[in-house]
Parts: C-alpha cells; structure tokens; sequence
C-alpha cells in the first residue's frame, strides 16, 4: 500500500471543528450529558477506552521497528490526578531509556480539573524530526504536517478563543452561528 498524497483526508478537520463547537456551543459531547463535569467525566471514560487499542497499536508499531520488540508498552488505564483531574497514559519503554532516566515515549489523554473538555499530549511533544530528501519521503509527512497543523491551530485558539475561526462563527452561506450563553470565551 502506498500513500496517495493527493487523497483528501479530513479527520483532524473534523476534529477540530468538532473541538471548537464545543467551545462555542459550552458542551463537550453528543450524547447524554455534555454540559456538567460529571457527565463530560463519563465521556472521557469512554474515550480512553475507545483510544487504548490504538495508542498501544502506534506503541506496538515503535517497539517492533525501533526497539526489536524489548520494550514494554503499559497502559495506566484512567485515574484521578492530585489535582482532580483525569489521565490515562499509554507508554512505551526500554532499556537504555529506562538507565538513563528519561520519559518514556507517551501518549496522554488528561482532562485538567479546569479544562472544559479533555486533551492528548506527549512526554516531551515539541519538535518533528524533518529527514526528506525525495518526492516520496515530502508526500509521507502529509500525516505530521497535519497533526502539526492541526496542534498549532489549536494553540492558537487556546490563545485567545474559538471566535478566531470562521467556520466555527459562520456557516458556508455566512450566516452567524450562535455561541451558547455559556460558551468558553477569554
């Protein structure tokens, strides 16, 4: 199978759009309750568990290709943190990583005790290592270009709110969408 880097795909899109909507419509879900921290707790719950076959997949594909299969991918299952919030983390270790003591290599979904709804993150998340030198290599970063993208605009709005989107403040056809009374705004 190769990577087509004409083909549309729009998931982080939709995620975003999905994120953002929240923020503006003040809920953090579809189903059930998506407005009080208890019933967006739950929703949380629920996607940990829809997360963690992935998370320990994407591990799973590191250890076999980086680490000969001795590392130890480990999953947290979901706890409470000291400050009240939720974490689920999904790791991956290995020897040398381990005797140097250093983070493991770590996904994290956590949802902070004043989040309006929760996030993913890395250990160390920050810089992409950037080693193109052909048409090919440039069409397989598609998929990082996207998270970053997708990563900084997210920031962006983190920054100020989700009013800096239109899409989010106005459909096709530029007709405002409303923001719900208890919209997350700065």
């Amino acid at each position: 199978m190769s990577f087509d880097p004409g083909a549309a795909d729009t998931a982080h899109l939709d995620a975003l759009k999905r994120h953002f909507g929240d923020l503006r419509d003040g809920t953090h879900g579809d189903h059930g309750d998506t407005v009080s921290r208890a019933g967006k707790e739950r929703h949380f719950l629920r996607t940990a568990e829809l997360l963690e076959p992935y998370a320990l997949k994407v591990l799973g594909e590191f250890d076999t290709a980086l680490f000969h299969q001795e590392g130890r991918v480990e999953s947290s299952g979901v706890r409470r943190t000291a400050d009240a919030g939720l974490v689920a983390n999904w790791t991956l270790s290995w020897a040398e990583q381990r005797a140097s003591g250093i983070a493991p290599i770590t996904l994290q979904a956590h949802f902070g005790p004043f989040f309006h709804h929760p996030h993913l993150r890395g250990a160390t998340v920050q810089e992409w290592p950037l080693n193109v030198f052909d048409e090919e290599q440039a069409a397989e970063t598609v998929p990082i270009l996207r998270a970053i993208a997708t990563a900084d605009l997210h920031n962006l709005v983190f920054q100020r709110d989700f009013r800096i989107v239109p899409a989010i403040v106005r459909d096709a056809q530029d007709r405002p969408v409303p923001a719900a009374p208890n919209a997350v705004t700065r």
